[in-house]
């Protein structure tokens, strides 16, 4: 700020400075035999100086907003200052300026008194009635202008560093007062430089700052380059306040969602829910108010247009649209999609849900790094545990129990010529039709005699089985 008051570009002011206007003010520093009343050619000298103030000031209220009578204000304020330290403690000195002409005057209430004794307090009765006041007697206080013949050089560079610090103090003002209501909306700014891991953005007539945790951490920003953020705040600092940034909350989608969806801003959609880790993948969970509109439709666009632009300006992080259930096992699923799931066990009172699914669907269940069960969890609000179904492989026993009760369930076959056949080493009916001959069948003990109604009796109850009839299963 002192940069452009100290040198304002010659292009926009031509052969005028703050500088110029201060040293101008320094010359006038001769007295006339110590009194406070403007010398000869003085008024000449003033109407240059008002002018070039009025220049300033029009200039500041141009580039940086600030209103007239702010500035007005604030450079009242410090020639007052100015004049107290070139005039001296004059009674109850106070300082004017015209809003329209730039004429500056000064003003102090003095006593009328035959003699003076105190130059600050005191007037006679010759220089009241000279000054205006033609009634003016011993004992009246009268208001005289003592415009300063000079603010002398010293006086002028407090008057400067004064003023520095009041249009400072109006310029910050006047951040809080633009950006205290502009809490949650988008805004474009320029990169102007970095400090530290902080950047700092123009947003034309004030700086803004993006904090590194407001920043995305897969994208690298230019000087000069032009970005889109969301005003996360405007705090108030001990340098003043400042407008915080960020790209990376998640509240930045929402609103890029709102601008570009147009049933999100009329209200037909509601977002319901959202789950972001910035620059890898965001969770938005939709739901329609009217049942003719698609959520999730409505948010992508045709040809997936609208998505397709958020994700461009996000720089082609992940975005998952789902639709919301006020069923969590529903909305789970939905969350967890594409993975196939197969049960749930919800607890409502500790808001725990344990999936279940298969063996070759748990990593796409669970993401990248545990990402899309991480996001689905705080997408929903619930606690995920996510589990792969165990897989029961029936043990050598079992499997001799089954075949056994196979072979028994045969007409003709009992319990114990089935135990012989499956010890012997055949496990299903069709082994003893392809592995075996009739003569190996009646050698074997327990069988014998009964080889050949076995046999045909175990190929009678393949060909009942092949044709549909109902039987046990083949193990």
């Amino acid at each position: 700020m002192q940069s452009d008051l100290d040198g304002i570009a010659m292009g926009a002011l031509p052969f005028l400075t703050v500088r110029n206007f201060l040293s101008a003010c320094a010359d006038m520093h001769e007295s006339v035999q110590h009194r406070l009343f403007c010398y000869p050619g003085f008024r000449e000298r003033l109407t240059t100086m008002n002018a070039e103030i009025l220049a300033v000031v029009e200039y500041w209220e141009k580039e940086k907003g600030i209103p007239k009578d702010v500035l007005l204000g604030a450079i009242q304020e410090s020639l007052m200052q100015a004049a107290k330290k070139a005039v001296g403690p004059a009674r109850e000195l106070r300082v004017s300026i015209d809003g329209r002409s730039g004429d500056i005057k000064a003003w102090a209430k003095l006593v009328v008194a035959e003699k003076v004794l105190s130059k600050h307090d005191q007037i006679t009765v010759f220089d009241a009635r000279r000054a205006g006041h033609a009634e003016a007697k011993v004992g009246d206080e009268i208001e005289v202008e003592v415009t300063p013949a000079g603010f002398g050089r010293i006086a002028a560079q407090f008057a400067k560093q004064a003023m520095m610090a009041q249009l400072r103090r109006a310029e910050k003002a006047m951040v809080y007062d633009e950006f205290k209501d502009r809490v949650g909306e988008l805004v474009n700014g320029t990169v102007r430089r970095f400090e530290r891991s902080d950047v700092v953005l123009d947003l034309g007539k004030f700086e803004a700052i993006m904090p590194n945790r407001e920043r995305v951490p897969t994208e690298e920003y230019q000087i000069g380059e032009r970005i889109r953020c969301y005003v996360k705040a405007v705090e108030q600092t001990p340098r003043g306040p400042e407008i915080v940034l960020s790209r990376a909350d998640p509240n930045f989608v929402i609103k890029l969602f709102k601008v570009e969806v147009s049933e999100i801003g009329d209200g037909t959609i509601e977002i319901k829910g959202i789950a972001r880790e910035p620059g890898f993948r965001t969770k938005l969970a939709v739901f329609s108010r009217d049942p003719k509109v698609d959520p999730v439709g409505a948010c992508v666009g045709l040809r997936g247009q609208r998505v397709k632009n958020i994700v461009r300006e996000l720089n082609n992080e992940k975005v998952d649209i789902i639709p919301w259930s006020p069923d969590i096992r529903k909305y789970v699923e939905n969350a967890l999609a594409p993975a196939k799931l197969k049960t749930f066990d919800v607890d409502e009172v500790r808001k725990r849900v344990l999936v279940h699914t298969s063996a070759d669907q748990l990593s796409l269940a669970i993401g990248k790094r545990g990402q899309n069960a991480r996001l689905t969890s705080r997408l929903t609000g619930w606690s995920i545990d996510i589990e792969a179904e165990a897989s029961v492989l029936p043990g050598f026993d079992q499997k001799v129990a089954d075949a056994v009760r196979d072979f028994a369930s045969v007409p003709g076959i009992s319990e114990e010529q089935a135990r012989i056949l499956v010890t012997t080493g055949f496990h299903s009916l069709e082994d003893v039709v392809q592995q075996i001959g009739i003569e190996d069948l009646q050698g074997m003990e327990g069988i014998g005699q009964d080889a050949e109604s076995i046999l045909e009796a175990i190929r009678g109850e393949i060909t009942r089985r092949a044709a549909g009839g109902e039987g046990p299963g083949v193990h």
